[in-house]
C-alpha cells in the first residue's frame, strides 16, 4: 500500500517483480530515441547475448527490469549497475510443469516451481584497442541454488557492429560438454533454509566453454546467436519440462528506444522465447525536465552615490514596515512553492526562515528565496541568512552576501562561486523572534487518491494486489506539532487469497500476519498519530509519535538525532513501545487465534513455551550510525531489537543520485536461527526510492520507496514510523545543499 512514502511487496509468484518492473517500466515507452547505446540484457535480465553472459557493462547507474520467457521458464529480473564494473541483479523465477515426469514422489510436489536468486558481476577491464574486454560473475550465489553458475567471460568487437563473446562457466553453466573440474570437484550444496552463500561451490567442479556474437545491423535491429553451456539437466533432461535438442540459441531484437528492448528467439532447437527490456539511468530524468515556474531576476541594487536616500536605514522604524516586507517576500515565494515562516531584520542582515513546500531540490528553495530578497529587501540590507525548517526545527543557516548574488547570476561558473562563498552553519535551537506569518499554523493538508498494496512470493499465486482509495490527512497545529492520518477503502483486491502460512518457530508473527492484515482490514485505518519535533540543540534534534504508528503496529515512538552541519555523520538513537493491532486496523489490540494456529500457541521467545493470546507488547529500539561517502554511496547501520524481540544488525548500502534516485539493498542478522526464521534463513532485500518530480515532471518534495524481499519473515524486521529524523533533516546540512548546489540558480 503506498503509505508513509513506501510502497510495501509481501508475499508471490511469476510475476513477483511487478510492481519494480512497473516503476522502471512507467511512461518509458513513450521516452523518445536516446543517442546512449546500452549494451543488450540476456534472457537472465544480466548484461549478455541470450542465455550466455558477456563481458560488457551497462552505463553507471543504470536500472533495468526484464520478463523473459520461454517453454516453461519465465523469469523476472531487475538489475543495476552499482559502479561502473561492479553490477547486481535480483531474479524471480517460475518453471512450470514442474512434476511432469516426477510426480508424487513425496518431494518438490509443485504445479509450478517458484525460485528467487541473487547475482554479481565485475568487469575486471573494460575493451580496448587489441584487449578484449574481462568479466567475472556469480549467478545465484545466494540461496537454493538452483540456476547457480559461475562463469569468466571475455567480449571484443571484431568490426563496429560485431562483438564475440567466449567464456568458460561452472556448475549451471559448466553443465554441456565439460573440460574438466580444474579447480576440483563441486561439493553437494547444503540448501537447508536457502538464503545463505554458497562459497564452497564457487568455480569448483566442471568447467564448460560457451561463445557467442552479436551483429548490429542497425540502430534498432540486433540478431544474435550463442552456443549454451547450460544442459538444463533439472528442467529437461530429468523433469521432463522441455526437449533440450540443441545448445544452439538464435535471436533477433528490437530496440524501440534508449529504454525499450524487445526480442524474439528459438530455444534449444525446440522452443521459442520472447523478452522484453526497460532501462532507465536515474541521473536522467526519464519524463524530461522538471516543468517549473520562471525563477525571479535578481535586482540588482543603485550605487550608493547614484541613490543615497535608497541605502537609507529609517525604513527599520517605520511601523508597519517590517510586516509589509514579510508579506511581499511571502506572495513572491508562495508560486514558487517556499513558504516564508519568519522574517527578522538584524542591521544590515536579513533572516528569513522558510519552509520548503513543492520544490524538489533544497538548494533551489535557498536559491528562490535569495533572488527573491533581492526585489524586496531594501538596499541597506547586504546580508541575507536563509533558515530552512523541517517539522517547525531550524535545520542548518545559509549565509549568503548580497553583492555576491548580484555579480554571479550570469557568470558561467555561478554556482561553484556562489557555493565558495556561502556559508552553511548549524542554527540554532530556537531562532529569534520575527515577523511571523500568521496564516501558517495551525494548516490542514489532506488528499484524496488511489492506492495499491501487493503481495509477492508465496506459493499459491504469482501476484496478488488490492487497489482502492486512500484519504490522508496531516494537520499542523504549531512548529514542530503534527497530527497525521489515513483510511483506506479496497475497490478491488485479490489479497483475501491465502498463503501459505510460515512455521512458527519461536517468533510471534510480527511480520508474517499480513495475510490477516490485508484481509480484514478493510476499510482500515492505516495510520493515525500525533508527533512532536523538537531541535534540542543546534546539531541534536528529537522526536516523539504517539498513536496508530503503522499498519499492524500502535505506541509510543522516541528518536533522538545527533547531526553535525558540517560533517558526513550522524548518530541516532531510537526506543519504541509498541502492541501489535488487531487485524481489522481500527481501534483495537486483539489478536486472533488464527494466527498461530500453525503450532496453536504464542511462543515466548525466551523460554519457547506458549503464552497467552489476545494480545502482544514489545519494547524495540535501535542505535543507528549513518556516513555518506565522497562517492554517490551512503551506509547505514542500525542495532538494537527487533520487533519479534529478536537482537541483531542491519547493514544497509545505497547509491543516491543528485535527483533524488536511491538504489539500496540491506541485510539483517540477528539471534534467530535459520530454522526459526524459516525460507530465507534471515532478512534481506532491496530498496529502490524515487522522487516523485522525476516520474511527473512537475516539481514535489514528495518520494515513493519500493522495499523488496524476497520472504516476508518475521525476524529482523522493525517498526515503520513516518518521519525519522536523519531522512527528514539531512537534505538541508552541509553535504546535502551541496549535493544539490547546481539548482541554486534555477
Amino acid at each position: 500500500m503506498m503509505q508513509s512514502g513506501r510502497l510495501h511487496l509481501r508475499g508471490a509468484g511469476a510475476k513477483a517483480l511487478a510492481v519494480m518492473a512497473g516503476v522502471v517500466m512507467a511512461l518509458l515507452w513513450l521516452v523518445p530515441a536516446q543517442a546512449e547505446t546500452r549494451p543488450s540484457l540476456n534472457l537472465y535480465g544480466a548484461t549478455g547475448l541470450i542465455d550466455m553472459p558477456s563481458a560488457a557493462v551497462q552505463p553507471d547507474g543504470t536500472l533495468s527490469a526484464s520478463t523473459a520467457h520461454f517453454g516453461p521458464v519465465s523469469r523476472t529480473t531487475l538489475s543495476f549497475q552499482i559502479t561502473p564494473r561492479l553490477s547486481g541483479s535480483f531474479r524471480f523465477l517460475g518453471i512450470r510443469d514442474w512434476n511432469k515426469v516426477l510426480c508424487c514422489a513425496g518431494v518438490n510436489q509443485f504445479e509450478t516451481y517458484y525460485d528467487r536468486s541473487f547475482d554479481l558481476r565485475y568487469q575486471i577491464v573494460d575493451e580496448g584497442r587489441y584487449r578484449p574486454a574481462l568479466a567475472i560473475g556469480l549467478q545465484d550465489f545466494v540461496g537454493t541454488g538452483v540456476i547457480a553458475g559461475e562463469y569468466l567471460v571475455a567480449t571484443k568487437h571484431v568490426t563496429p557492429k560485431v562483438a564475440v563473446s567466449a567464456g568458460l562457466g561452472w556448475g549451471r553453466l559448466g553443465s554441456y560438454h565439460s573440460i574438466g573440474s580444474p579447480f576440483g570437484d563441486r561439493p553437494p550444496l547444503e540448501v537447508g533454509k536457502g538464503g545463505n552463500f554458497n562459497f564452497g561451490q564457487w568455480f569448483r567442479g566442471p568447467a564448460a566453454p560457451f561463445a557467442g556474437l552479436q551483429w548490429q545491423i542497425t540502430d534498432q535491429w540486433t540478431a544474435k546467436a550463442e552456443y549454451s553451456s547450460d544442459v538444463y539437466h533439472e528442467e529437461a533432461a530429468r523433469r521432463g519440462t522441455f526437449d533440450r535438442s540443441s545448445p544452439f540459441n538464435f535471436g533477433i531484437e528490437y530496440q524501440r528506444n534508449g529504454s525499450v528492448r524487445l526480442g524474439a528467439y528459438v530455444m534449444h532447437g525446440s522452443e521459442i522465447g520472447l523478452a522484453a527490456h526497460f532501462s532507465l539511468n536515474p541521473k536522467q530524468r526519464p519524463g524530461g525536465g522538471i516543468a517549473n515556474s520562471a525563477p525571479d531576476a535578481v535586482q540588482p541594487r543603485p550605487s550608493r552615490q547614484a541613490d543615497p536616500e535608497a541605502w537609507s536605514t529609517a525604513w527599520l522604524d517605520q511601523p508597519g514596515t517590517l510586516d509589509a516586507l514579510r508579506a511581499r517576500l511571502a506572495r513572491r515565494l508562495a508560486k514558487d512553492g517556499v513558504q516564508v515562516e519568519s522574517v527578522r531584520f538584524d542591521g544590515s542582515t536579513a533572516h528569513v526562515s522558510i519552509r520548503n513546500i513543492s520544490v524538489d531540490a533544497e538548494a533551489q528553495a535557498v536559491g528562490r528565496t535569495a533572488r527573491a530578497l533581492t526585489k524586496v529587501a531594501p538596499a541597506s540590507v547586504d546580508t541575507f541568512v536563509i533558515v530552512p525548517r523541517v517539522d517547525g526545527m531550524p535545520v542548518s543557516q545559509v549565509v549568503l552576501r548580497r553583492a555576491d548574488i548580484e555579480a554571479l547570476e550570469f557568470d558561467v561558473e555561478a554556482g561553484a562561486k556562489i557555493l565558495a562563498r556561502a556559508q552553511i552553519l548549524p542554527a540554532p535551537a530556537v531562532l529569534p523572534g520575527g515577523y511571523r506569518d500568521p496564516a501558517a499554523y495551525p494548516k490542514l493538508s489532506w488528499s484524496l487518491g488511489p492506492t495499491s498494496r501487493t503481495r509477492v512470493f508465496d506459493q499459491t499465486a504469482p501476484f496478488k494486489i488490492g487497489v482502492g482509495l486512500e484519504l490522508a490527512g496531516r494537520y499542523e497545529l504549531a512548529p514542530g506539532l503534527v497530527l497525521n492520518g489515513a483510511v483506506s477503502k479496497y475497490l478491488l483486491s485479490t489479497l483475501d487469497d491465502r498463503p501459505p502460512l510460515p512455521t512458527r518457530g519461536r517468533l510471534h508473527p510480527v511480520r508474517s500476519a499480513n495475510y490477516f492484515y490485508d484481509r480484514d482490514g478493510d476499510p482500515a485505518l492505516t495510520s493515525l498519530a500525533l508527533t512532536a519535533y523538537r531541535k534540542l540543540s543546534p546539531e541534536l534534534y528529537g522526536r516523539v509519535s504517539f498513536g496508530y504508528l503503522e499498519q499492524m503496529f500502535g505506541g509510543v515512538s522516541t528518536e533522538l538525532l545527533w547531526l553535525p552541519t558540517n560533517r558526513r555523520w550522524a548518530i541516532g538513537a531510537e526506543v519504541n513501545y509498541v502492541a501489535q493491532r488487531s487485524p481489522d486496523q481500527r481501534f483495537g489490540f486483539s489478536l486472533p487465534a488464527a494466527m498461530y494456529e500453525t503450532d496453536g500457541c504464542a511462543p515466548d521467545l525466551t523460554t519457547g513455551a506458549c503464552g497467552a493470546r489476545g494480545s502482544y507488547r514489545i519494547l524495540t529500539g535501535h542505535l543507528s550510525g549513518y556516513y555518506k561517502f565522497d562517492s554517490d554511496f551512503h551506509v547505514q547501520v542500525d542495532v538494537g531489537r527487533y520487533l519479534a524481540g529478536d537482537l541483531g544488525a542491519t547493514l544497509a548500502l545505497r547509491r543516491e543520485f543528485a535527483n533524488g534516485w536511491k538504489v539500496g539493498a540491506f541485510v539483517t542478522k540477528t539471534n534467530v536461527s535459520a530454522e526459526d526464521f524459516g525460507s530465507g534463513s534471515f532478512d534481506k532485500g532491496i530498496t529502490v526510492e524515487v522522487p516523485m518530480a522525476a516520474l511527473l515532471g512537475t516539481p514535489t518534495p514528495k518520494k515513493r520507496t519500493v522495499i523488496l524481499r524476497p520472504f516476508g519473515r518475521d525476524g529482523g524486521r522493525r517498526l515503520e514510523v513516518e518521519g525519522r529524523l536523519y531522512d527528514s533533516v539531512r537534505g538541508y546540512r552541509a553535504d546535502g545543499l551541496t549535493e544539490q548546489w547546481g539548482r541554486f540558480w534555477k
